[in-house]
């Protein structure tokens, strides 16, 4: 069954805010800290953003992948910030997340982005491994907490496509 990778729509805002949500039930076993968010605005102000970038793995029909990122106010323009990347847990390990970071690398290299960061949570094992798979390696800690880790990708040395 192939995935088709697109551009979000801002009618997709609730159905990605309810995946979103469904993927970090995952590693968020008591509920994730910011669960008072409104998923479906902040979704829906991802996608209107003219500087960001929102991907939809979608299969048969159903969208089973998301992918948000873009350069944060102050970066280098060569540098991305992928933001959030989710798989319906139903598709994982059915090639969903492959094609979806195939589809953020290709972007990001029609973009000329040299380097791409992203804050995992450092409980989520699963999602690091992923990560390490198509490229990506560990870096500095994220925040004072530690709860995240921080990893980067040489964008020109990303596995997987």
């Amino acid at each position: 069954m192939p995935t088709v990778i697109r551009t979000a729509l801002p009618a997709d805002a609730p159905v990605l805010a309810a995946l979103h949500a469904r993927a970090r039930a995952t590693y968020y076993p008591e509920g994730p800290p910011d669960a008072g968010v409104d998923g479906t605005a902040m979704w829906r102000g991802a996608i209107e953003r003219r500087d960001g970038h929102v991907l939809c793995a979608v299969r048969d029909g159903r969208v089973v992948g998301l992918a948000s990122f873009r350069t944060p106010d102050g970066d280098a323009a060569d540098t991305v910030q992928l933001f959030q990347f989710h798989v319906e847990p139903a598709h994982w390990r059915a090639g969903v997340g492959a094609a979806l970071h195939a589809a953020c690398v290709e972007q990001w290299r029609a973009d000329g982005i040299r380097e791409a960061g992203l804050d995992v949570h450092r409980e989520n094992r699963r999602a690091q491994a992923f990560y390490v798979r198509h490229g990506w390696r560990p870096a500095e800690r994220a925040d004072g907490a530690g709860t995240h880790l921080r990893m980067r990708l040489a964008v020109s040395d990303a596995a997987g496509e």
